[in-house]
């Protein structure tokens, strides 16, 4: 594969008991080169403005996540990511990764979340992906196949993890959707599923070969659309292993595994392999 620049963005998400002055420095020094923060629509004014300043001192680039707009009314719902979307129009994210609408809108529901989020992307010059995430409107293979034929200009963000869930199965029996969403991706969450859960206990186990060679597959494939693409956006990756309740916990309340070591575990195999 033709190797090119990757950025590689370390989620904020299981590391919120660090000061973020001190996650920065330690972001720096794993080698990432950005964040992926989930930005709360309760994160106020004052916090952004804290954290972007120092992303701008320590040189970390910040790629913004939505997730948290759960109203099961459609217009409710719409007013209040409508309001996120304008809270962070000010700060310079390097991508908008958007968890977006319910698995129980209807159609013309989440296609109107989309369109406004992707109008927004224009208006700011940002790149949206939208997630393929469980309980929004991208939470199986076959259902985000039907909105990308529909919306020309849908991407998203690749966490294949959710699907082989829902699925129970590694998608062998939907190779045809899967190939237009590898095309439409812009963003990928290295994230390993497998058939019975979102995430493995950790991708360097033995037990989990199948399931990491075939994200790994998707990745590739991915991966070799956007270089191959006249899109001029960044590649980006975020390795997004998540804490408990993603990570198995022992009897004793212990995690399984390290969340941090296994995030940065992923980063490295990636760099090695991609660039």
């Amino acid at each position: 594969m033709k190797k090119r620049n990757i950025d590689f963005f370390c989620p904020r998400w299981g590391s919120e008991h660090l000061a973020w002055e001190d996650f920065f420095i330690q972001v720096k020094l794993a080698g990432y080169d950005g964040v992926e923060w989930a930005i709360s629509r309760e994160v106020s004014k004052k916090e952004l403005d804290t954290v972007f300043n120092l992303a701008q001192q320590y040189k970390v680039k910040i790629l913004a996540q939505h997730y948290d707009t759960n109203e099961s009314d459609f217009f409710e719902h719409m007013d209040f990511y409508s309001a996120w979307l304008e809270k962070i129009a000010p700060y310079p994210i390097v991508k908008l990764n958007s968890q977006t609408g319910k698995d129980f809108f209807l159609y013309a529901e989440n296609k109107t979340l989309i369109d406004l989020a992707n109008d927004f992307g224009r208006k700011h010059n940002i790149s949206v992906c939208h997630e393929t995430h469980r309980g929004k409107f991208s939470f199986a293979t076959h259902i985000t196949d039907h909105y990308l034929q529909a919306i020309a200009d849908l991407k998203l963000t690749l966490d294949a993890s959710h699907w082989v869930c829902v699925a129970e199965s590694y998608l062998q029996d939907q190779k045809t959707a899967m190939k237009l969403i590898l095309a439409r991706t812009g963003h990928i969450h290295a994230r390993v599923g497998h058939t019975q859960g979102p995430q493995v206990t950790n991708p360097a186990s033995r037990q989990w070969t199948e399931a990491l060679d075939t994200h790994l597959g998707w990745w590739d494939q991915a991966i070799a659309h956007q270089l191959s693409s006249e899109d001029k956006d960044p590649i980006t990756i975020t390795p997004e292993f998540g804490p408990y309740p993603y990570m198995v916990r022992l009897p004793n309340g212990r995690d399984i595994a390290g969340q941090w070591d296994i995030n940065c575990w992923m980063m490295e195999l990636l760099h090695k392999r991609y660039c």
